[in-house]
């Protein structure tokens, strides 16, 4: 696989497409929000930067790499010889399994396409195809470019061949996958998750105020970032989705998400991404 395409220009498909492109994949980034591409394609550059100045690669590493990518506005255009489509696209089932749809119907009849879902079933989105066999979950850590996990998610009727050609994928991306099943969380957000929401609620109740419990949280269990200002960095909206995908999928009151979190985000107060969260960010 050569031809890889990423829907979705966000914080999470940039991070993919710069990936994928400093290991010499030939990339196109798609969004049909041309601003939100086009600081896509600034941001990679700029964390190309930085990786040089750290000496993590070199100059003429960062050229090809930006070299590698191509981005456009027009979905048609940038899927027609993908080998490989990566969705990055908003959290919500009925988007994307839109979107999985005219994938499906544009792309070549051997490629794979893989969702970068934190939460949502597999098995579902692929229902939405004529390949479900081709279908997979691929979902990365952020940062994408730092982060070593990648959560190789099947789904009811995802080939052994689909999920072999990931796994050796993510290897050569310098990844580590790990194979799982489709579940609701899968094992990442079935774990993290909980432990976010039940910081909100100890917020909630006035057991200690959002420094305290993230200090004792990085202090204490050696976490490299409390679980606050985590949920801010995830996106606070973000959390909510994946909380409810598992409150709705195992039908158990412990996943509910916490009313301080859900006053949040009716409130707009989503995290880094509107500068306020649990904390405030310039």
């Amino acid at each position: 696989m050569k031809q890889i395409v990423v829907l979705g220009a966000g914080t999470m498909g940039n991070g993919i497409a710069h990936t994928f492109a400093l290991h010499k994949f030939n990339v196109t980034l798609i969004d049909t929000d041309s601003a939100r591409l086009e600081n896509a394609v600034n941001t990679i550059e700029r964390n190309l930067e930085r990786q040089v100045k750290k000496g993590t690669i070199d100059q003429s590493e960062k050229e090809e790499a930006l070299s590698n990518i191509t981005s456009t506005s027009v979905l048609s255009e940038g899927i027609t010889n993908a080998d490989l489509i990566i969705e990055a696209v908003t959290e919500d089932l009925e988007i994307k399994s839109d979107l999985f749809r005219k994938i499906d119907e544009l792309c070549p009849t051997h490629a794979i396409i893989a969702s970068n879902t934190s939460s949502i079933s597999i098995t579902a989105l692929a229902s939405a195809t004529k390949r479900p066999a081709q279908v997979v979950g691929m979902h990365f850590m952020n940062p994408v470019p730092i982060m070593k996990l990648v959560e190789v998610i099947r789904g009811y009727e995802t080939s052994d061949d689909t999920a072999t050609k990931i796994m050796n994928l993510a290897t050569e991306l310098d990844k580590v996958p790990v194979e799982v099943n489709d579940y609701p969380g899968f094992i990442a957000n079935r774990i993290l998750m909980p432990m976010i929401n039940e910081s909100i609620f100890a917020l909630y109740e006035g057991v200690a105020g959002r420094e305290e419990i993230d200090q004792v949280m990085k202090l204490g269990m050696a976490h490299p970032m409390g679980p606050l200002q985590l949920a801010d960095f995830i996106g606070l909206d973000v959390c909510s989705a994946i909380l409810t995908v598992l409150y709705d999928g195992f039908g158990n009151p412990k996943y509910a998400p916490c009313p301080l979190l859900t006053k949040m985000v009716t409130a707009r107060k989503l995290g880094i991404k509107t500068k306020e969260g649990f904390y405030k960010y310039d």
